[in-house]
């Protein structure tokens, strides 16, 4: 199952390494695989790295893939992860 979503980014410096290294630790046992697209990249989720290289600012729209028998179980906790800003005020 593939679904898709596109959210905001809300954290105040954008997705930097606490809110990245959040993200991957929420994806290290799924099943599904996870894609984001920001602008005319498309980075895989699960790469610390590949989070930091996009420099989503704060309010940059992304677009969150995921494809997979885990599929909405994931897609939800990332758009809660990113509703609340990973933890970060």
């Amino acid at each position: 199952m593939i679904l898709t979503k596109t959210i905001k980014v809300k954290n105040a410096l954008g997705l930097h390494i606490r809110p990245a290294a959040a993200i991957v630790k929420l994806l290290q046992n799924t099943k599904s695989s996870v894609h984001f697209t920001y602008k005319t990249d498309t980075i895989n989720a699960k790469s610390i790295m590949s989070i930091l290289m996009l420099a989503a600012k704060k309010n940059s729209s992304i677009k969150i893939t995921v494809d997979g028998i885990d599929a909405k179980e994931i897609l939800d906790k990332l758009v809660d992860g990113f509703n609340v800003g990973f933890g970060e005020k």
